[in-house]
């Protein structure tokens, strides 16, 4: 059988193994604009091992007091009494009061008053991830991770399909006992359906559907429950007057004659898809970006995105990544955003990529009276050994220089730290408006 396990609550959870009064009450984690990268003070920062979803790899350290119920509100009021930041992980305790995930902290504190906030820790998650799965993977031959709190294992072959929910059972009880960290599993012959049963039963649940129970234990569940329909897909069977996943499967000619998504989509609900648990999958694309109160400056936006290239670049030298396709995205106060991709036919290095930024984004801003609010900066079709792409022989010699030099700034700040060596034009400061 595959399972999958995830864990609940998991920042929560994380913040409860080492603040125990967290225990019982509302809490959210909260996460605002990141400071700390834009500081023009050093900072010590780690590289961290991939844990899936869109987490990067290289987190600021923070450092741990304890918990004050009144800390938050360094981190989220402003100087004029304004309440920001947003939720991004929630207790059930938290949730009984409507509050989800994304929802504003000032609405969260309407919701609830009396609840608790906890600042985001992404570094000490990703760490607690790490252990985590270095234990699974002592446990379950084939591991894949999913996202920082979601996994995959095979059992085929080390666990008989009969001794899978005892297996199942002393595996969370293992985990909750060494980890002091709630997770819910589910069991099934394919990911997907596996999946399902995960967020069937939740938190702290154990779920098993064997194959030939697959159709009936889908049958009556909606359709925005099955992962990866979306609102698209949602509106679409609405059309159509289809509201269950049992419906899905009634009409799978209909669905099927929706191409290669509709003839997937049925494979994977009537769990006979075969995707196989893979334990590492080549990476198709890495960025960094970040949230700010709104920036008039045009100085200041152009020294952050500057920051953001020197943070992606170490972290693509350390993945030994090729990169050659070059994405930014901006985002206005008015909810508009421009955004733009280029393939250069360049060698990567921190000197090229930093230029490319500066230019990319001075010219992306078409709305120069309107505040930024976002800087997203992504890489992507790097190149292999089979995947390879002949360079400009016009640039030969000074990317050549320029990628030697990044080598000798990514041993430095091995060494030193990821601030150990900045650009001129991250030192000042120049305020938000």
């Amino acid at each position: 059988m595959i399972i999958h396990l995830d864990l609940d609550c998991f920042f929560v959870s994380a913040e409860r193994t080492r603040i125990p009064e967290l225990r019982g009450h509302p809490v959210v984690v909260c996460k605002s604009g990141d400071n700390k990268i834009f500081s023009t003070q050093d900072s010590e920062s780690m590289m961290t091992e991939s844990v899936g979803g869109f987490n990067g790899l290289l987190q600021h350290k923070k450092e741990f007091n304890g918990f004050d119920k009144n800390a938050w509100k360094n981190e989220f009021l402003d100087e004029k009494g304004r309440v920001h930041g947003i939720v991004i992980a929630k207790s059930y305790e938290a949730k009984k009061y409507g509050i989800k995930t994304g929802t504003s902290l000032r609405d969260a504190l309407a919701m609830c008053p009396k609840l608790l906030i906890v600042p985001s820790d992404h570094l000490f998650y990703q760490l607690l991830s790490t252990k985590l799965k270095a234990f699974l993977q002592t446990k379950i031959p084939i591991l894949e991770q999913y996202s920082i709190d979601e996994f995959w294992g095979d059992l085929k072959g080390w666990v008989k399909e009969e001794a899978t929910y005892d297996f199942v059972a002393s595996l969370q009880q293992e985990i909750l006992e060494t980890f002091d960290l709630p997770i819910s599993i589910g069991a099934s012959s394919s990911k997907w359906i596996a999946k399902l049963a995960t967020d069937f039963n939740k938190p702290y649940g154990l779920t098993l559907v064997p194959k030939e129970k697959i159709a009936s234990f889908v049958s009556l569940m909606p359709i925005e429950s099955f992962p990866g329909i979306g609102r698209v897909l949602q509106q679409k069977f609405k059309s159509y007057g289809i509201a269950t996943l049992g419906e899905v499967l009634e009409h799978r000619k209909l669905v099927s004659a929706w191409g290669t998504i509709g003839k997937d989509l049925i494979a994977r609900i009537s769990g006979v898809d075969n995707e196989a648990v893979v334990t590492k999958r080549d990476r198709r694309s890495i960025g960094i970006s970040r949230n700010f109160h709104v920036i008039h400056n045009r100085e200041e936006v152009l020294r952050r995105a500057i920051i953001l290239s020197r943070h992606l670049s170490y972290t693509i030298a350390k993945l030994d990544l090729h990169p050659s396709t070059y994405y930014v995205y901006i985002r206005y106060e008015n909810g508009i955003s421009s955004k733009i991709s280029q393939t250069l036919d360049r060698s990567f290095s921190e000197g090229v990529y930093r230029e490319w930024v500066i230019e990319t984004v001075s010219s992306l801003d078409t709305h120069p009276h309107y505040g930024i609010l976002h800087l997203g900066l992504a890489l992507s079709n790097f190149i292999t050994p089979t995947q390879t792409k002949t360079f400009s022989l016009l640039y030969a010699k000074e990317d050549e220089k320029s990628k030697r030099l990044s080598e000798k700034l990514t041993k430095l700040r091995d060494k030193y730290g990821a601030d150990i060596i900045r650009s001129g034009a991250e030192k000042q400061e120049n305020g938000s408006d």
